[in-house]
């Protein structure tokens, strides 16, 4: 009988564990001071209980997840992105809405968001496709087949107002299809042309008032304040603003943990979701956001490492569309928070609060670790 456990050891890249437990450790810190644990009159606890929690389902499906063969996800693709399908349409018939997106499902006592999870079954399946038509990617009609499965789950997140979400996966999209191969001239053209289109379709909407038929009120709100926050400073302009001096106002060594007073006299909003950063940047200052971007540098260098020594060019493709997504996320919550990139309520991964983000981001992980595990011919 081969010793799982040793070959388990031996193999596995152990930095990535390392790097994401200390952003899990930061996470928690931040949380605490964010929700302001040193209150007693507020029930602060039940954030970091919820928050570890999920952390244990997610180490749980990391494990679970070592114990099969990543290929064997690639064979029932097609399974899985019908899955995906259905279950993002059921949302839209009897998910919850909450802050204006119809994008949650109750499961007891539990809030739980299927466009999270449905993000890896996107990367899955597209690893899969783009693997078998790489030698058609080279020429306009090898698109067709990657596009129209990327297009379903885009319009049906988009659908539950998840803007956030359908953004990352066409980044997702777009990186790996140039990972693949796709020639890089179309791509050019699908990138800079849809950007032209947004831009125009946007510009039209402020000058002339045309509508915005993809966008809420609120998510438009959202870009113009991104594009000038003062022209409401106590409206649609106040969180970005607020983040922006809770971060200048850290300095370099911070203001000291629960010593943050953008944090603790609550001006600033979401603070232990989406602005989380400018908590961390108010209480640690300079060398605290340093420390935290220094981490996911590190973490996206030992998805690179494992992405060039995977046993296949469809785990290799896996990998890359899993550091996309994390590196999404982290310079769409980064430059919100500095007021460089407009307002999505993407989290900040393994740091924000959120269940269905840090067991999608968990989850994430040990595909990857799967990926690093079976870089060889023979593993068992």
């Amino acid at each position: 009988m081969i010793n799982w456990e040793k070959k388990f050891l031996r193999d596995i890249n152990i930095y990535i564990p390392i790097l994401v437990f200390m952003l899990i450790i930061i996470g928690l810190v931040a949380i605490s001071s964010a929700v302001e644990i040193n209150n007693k009159e507020i029930d602060s606890y039940k954030f970091l209980q919820k928050q570890a929690i999920s952390i244990f389902i997610g180490l749980i499906i990391i494990m679970i997840i070592q114990l099969f063969d990543y290929r064997i996800f690639l064979d029932y693709s097609l399974v899985i992105y019908v899955s995906t399908s259905f279950i993002l349409l059921l949302i839209l018939i009897i998910g919850k809405t909450v802050s204006g997106g119809t994008r949650w499902l109750l499961l007891g006592p539990l809030n739980f968001q299927p466009s999270e999870v449905a993000k890896i079954m996107v990367i899955i399946v597209l690893a899969t496709i783009l693997s078998d038509e790489k030698d058609k990617l080279g020429y306009l009609i090898g698109f067709f087949k990657p596009v129209i499965i990327i297009s379903l789950p885009f319009i049906l997140i988009l659908l539950q107002n998840d803007l956030g979400t359908s953004l990352v996966l066409i980044f997702v999209f777009i990186i790996m299809l140039y990972i693949a191969g796709g020639n890089s001239r179309y791509i050019s053209i699908i990138v800079f042309g849809g950007l032209s289109i947004v831009i125009f379709v946007v510009w039209a909407h402020l000058h002339f008032g045309t509508t915005l038929f993809f966008l809420k009120d609120y998510q438009i709100d959202r870009l113009i304040a991104f594009i000038n926050p003062s022209v409401d400073p106590h409206g649609i302009g106040y969180n970005i603003i607020q983040s922006k001096i809770a971060l200048g106002s850290g300095r370099l060594f911070g203001k000291g943990l629960f010593a943050g007073t953008q944090n603790q006299l609550n001006f600033l909003p979401a603070k232990h979701t989406d602005f989380i950063f400018s908590v961390i940047g108010e209480e640690f200052g300079f060398i605290g956001i340093t420390l935290v971007i220094l981490l996911y540098l590190l973490l996206f260098w030992q998805f690179i490492k494992v992405a060039e020594e995977a046993r296949d060019f469809t785990g290799k493709l896996i990998v890359i569309g899993i550091t996309a997504m994390f590196l999404f996320h982290v310079l769409e919550n980064i430059g919100m928070t500095m007021g460089v990139m407009p307002i999505t309520g993407i989290p900040l991964p393994f740091i924000s609060y959120g269940g269905s983000s840090m067991v999608t981001s968990l989850s994430a992980i040990g595909l990857v670790l799967n990926v690093n595990m079976r870089k060889k011919k023979i593993l068992f």
